[in-house]
């Protein structure tokens, strides 16, 4: 409950903010100016232009052609996603695109980069108008509170597998509510979709993902992804392709709804078969978890494949603000208890990431003396197993003797959880596959340091992002315990004598919160650490002059479809 009223005063105080500086009538208003957050600028600085360069001169001329069909894709799921996130989008587009005068131009950007008019580092503060940002996104009618739904449901008991659906949204039918399935919603977008799909399955040579890109075309006007999943669990391919509703971080209510995404990839063969060998060792890290062995998850299967890839284009959530390093997918426990997951890493992005960001980060966070021990090695490794570590740990579980899985009892909470369970597992299982000789030792060497300034740069995302607020958490959580020390001169470092034991602990921590669905204990669990320590806001303050994220520029960009 504290950590939904903190989130609401945060909300409130952003709007009184952009009233109190005048911005003007509501974002969703027709009529009158659109007034610009005065420091707009500013903010858009906050995002540095990177070239990603994706070489596909060793594609196969049909998979090229493919890549073609698969870009407009991404362009459609753009427009999904922004109607997910906004139902005031399409209508709202056009005041922005009209715009002039010597912030227009940062404001577009910025407005593009966002995905609305909402700052998604500031707590979703208003950067143009002046209406709060709704929690449920798009997903739900805007006035529809988290007591109408559940008391809805309540009263309606057969409706709760389809309002609590990943592939559903919510809007009012007369004095009720109705769920809403995706392919109904979104049917003139995902139609044009499922056909660049179908033309680039006719287009490539590759069998796998022939199958994967029209099973998934079916799926997109069904609903139904389980197929479609399986397929890309196989694909065999140079092309990496993801396209679809997967993440549910957008879903600020119940954590439920998922988001249409577009990761459209090259892989890297060499260095995908250099990690194929961590995949063998899922089994015995899920029994290495610091958790009672009735917690442990043996069900998931562990063909896990690990790919190395550099990105072509991406569309939909995976563009909006902050820029996705790797990912772990699907999330369906059907299809991990069936075949486990795949972990894509994302090459190109982490390193412009690293040079842009994290070396900056680092320099201005860890002791003068320790910040040469930032090592890229050892941060490409902790993002794979960040990745890896999303596949273990509960899933399906039970409360009060009901079946469930993790993500329906944390709610809004799960993101963050999961992000944090995620980071901290990369830590602690890279120490214990050093200590069995899988892993080089170099890697944990300077493990430390590279996750220390790792959480500054995550915590500029903002507490009210997944990512953020899972950086937070871990920094007052270790700081609390001693395994990280703030120096006389205000930096950090890791405490070598506590840091394993912290990193223990707070992996213990999380994974019970999971395999016992406590929502209480998630809450709890913010309320204590959520909260940014007062040494680590000081750091976060110095760091204007460093950019937040990148802003990729796409060689392929122009081959989208334009906004209609």
């Amino acid at each position: 409950m504290e950590a939904r009223v903190r989130l609401c005063f945060a909300r409130c105080a952003a709007l009184l903010a952009a009233v109190a500086c005048g911005a003007g009538p509501s974002a969703g208003s027709a009529a009158g100016p659109l007034q610009v957050a005065p420091d707009i600028q500013a903010r858009r600085a906050q995002f540095v232009r990177q070239t990603l360069d994706a070489g596909t001169a060793g594609l196969a001329a049909g998979d090229v052609a493919a890549v073609g069909h698969l870009v407009r894709a991404a362009g459609f799921i753009d427009e999904i996603f922004q109607r997910q996130a906004w139902q005031g989008y399409p209508a709202f587009a056009p005041r922005v695109a009209a715009l002039v005068g010597p912030n227009a131009e940062a404001a577009k950007d910025y407005f593009r980069i966002m995905m609305g008019p909402w700052d998604r580092l500031k707590g979703f503060e208003p950067f143009l108008g002046g209406a709060p940002h709704p929690p449920g996104a798009g997903f739900y009618p805007e006035d529809m509170s988290k007591v109408e739904f559940e008391t809805w449901i309540a009263a309606h008991p057969g409706d709760r597998a389809a309002f609590t659906s990943p592939v559903t949204v919510i809007r009012r039918q007369g004095a009720g509510l109705i769920a809403v399935p995706y392919s109904q919603e979104y049917r003139d977008l995902l139609e044009r979709a499922a056909a660049e799909l179908r033309a680039a399955a006719a287009a490539t040579p590759n069998a796998s993902l022939k199958r994967f890109l029209s099973l998934r075309a079916d799926a997109f006007l069904s609903d139904d992804y389980y197929p479609s999943d399986l397929a890309w669990m196989d694909l065999d391919s140079p092309l990496e392709v993801v396209i679809g509703p997967y993440e549910t971080y957008e879903d600020g209510l119940f954590g439920y709804k998922a988001a249409f995404e577009a990761f459209i990839c090259v892989e890297q063969p060499k260095d995908s078969e250099q990690l194929a060998k961590y995949k063998k060792e899922l089994p015995f890290l899920e029994s290495r978890l610091p958790i009672p062995d009735e917690f442990k998850n043996t069900t998931r299967g562990s063909d896990s494949p690990i790919r190395v890839a550099d990105e072509l284009i991406t569309g939909g959530d995976a563009r909006r603000g902050v820029q996705t390093l790797a990912f772990n997918l699907p999330n369906d426990e059907r299809v991990r208890e069936a075949k486990g997951s795949k972990k894509v890493l994302l090459k190109n992005m982490m390193r412009a990431k690293y040079d842009a960001i994290l070396r900056p980060v680092a320099a201005r966070v860890l002791a003068p003396d320790e910040g040469t021990r930032l090592d890229f090695d050892s941060y490409f490794h902790h993002v794979l197993f960040h990745e890896l570590s999303h596949g273990l740990g509960p899933g399906r579980i039970k409360v009060r003797g009901r079946d469930t899985e993790v993500r329906l009892e944390l709610k809004e909470l799960y993101p963050a959880v999961e992000e944090a369970k995620a980071d901290v597992l990369g830590v602690y299982n890279l120490a214990v596959l050093a200590n069995k000789g899988v892993v080089p030792v170099s890697v944990v060497e300077t493990l430390p340091w590279t996750y220390v300034a790792g959480l500054f740069r995550a915590a500029r995302f903002g507490a009210t992002e997944a990512h953020g607020l899972g950086a937070v958490i871990q920094a007052s959580y270790l700081l609390d315990k001693g395994a990280i020390e703030v120096t006389p001169e205000g930096r950090f470092r890791p405490v070598l004598a506590k840091f394993a034991g912290g990193i223990k602990a707070l992996a213990h921590d999380l994974l019970m919160i999971e395999a016992q669905g406590s929502y209480a204990g998630a809450q709890d669990l913010v309320r204590r650490y959520g909260t940014v320590p007062l040494p680590m806001a000081k750091l976060l303050a110095s760091f204007a002059d460093v950019p937040v994220d990148v802003d990729p520029v796409f060689a392929v960009e122009s081959a989208k479809p334009s906004p209609r």
